[in-house]
């Protein structure tokens, strides 16, 4: 086949040097034979080994390209599993908190009115304890001033009669006396 085809470019390139210049552009048949005999050796040795091992290295290639894309594909998921699980502990730790506040403001409000309710109580206690105390105290002077008073009355008495007067009956009269002053004023 080679054969046949390099007579016919041989037969073409005479024919066009002998009716034309066309044979100055076209190179010599040999050499186009040689370069096209060349050119099929190289393409069947590519072709045999070289495309077999590029394709297989594509394809490796490819597989390994497809791989990463599934990791990052299920990394990316696993991405945003975690991201939702943040998000809803997040919500979780949210309400939490705010449960933690009320319960602490209730809490609080219940210490607020016991503490005042105490407070209150203690006051009551305070002043009823004072109220008595001053009572009593009153009581002690007004008993205090009262015997004073009679011992002056009966004192002042002796010295106007110029005689000891009995002190026991003195004081009994002046007692009754002052009984019936209150009384009165009552």
């Amino acid at each position: 086949m080679l054969y046949a085809l390099s007579t016919v470019l041989v037969l073409a390139a005479e024919e066009a040097e002998e009716t034309s210049n066309v044979g100055l552009v076209l190179p010599d048949p040999y050499e186009l034979v040689a370069g096209i005999i060349a050119f099929a050796i190289v393409f069947f040795f590519v072709w045999k080994w070289a495309f077999p091992a590029i394709d297989k290295m594509l394809e490796d290639r490819q597989r390994a390209i497809k791989g990463q894309m599934e990791d990052a594909e299920a990394t990316k998921a696993e991405a945003h599993s975690l991201l939702d699980d943040y998000r809803k502990q997040l919500a979780d730790a949210k309400g939490e908190a705010a449960g933690i506040i009320n319960e602490a403001r209730s809490a609080a409000e219940a210490m607020k009115v016991d503490i005042v309710a105490k407070a209150q109580t203690e006051a009551e206690h305070i002043t009823t304890k004072a109220r008595q105390d001053a009572a009593t105290e009153r009581d002690r002077a007004l008993a205090s001033a009262r015997v004073e008073v009679a011992n002056l009355s009966i004192d002042l008495a002796e010295r106007v009669v110029g005689e000891n007067l009995d002190r026991s009956v003195q004081l009994g009269l002046v007692e009754r006396y002052l009984a019936d002053l209150d009384r009165m004023t009552e």
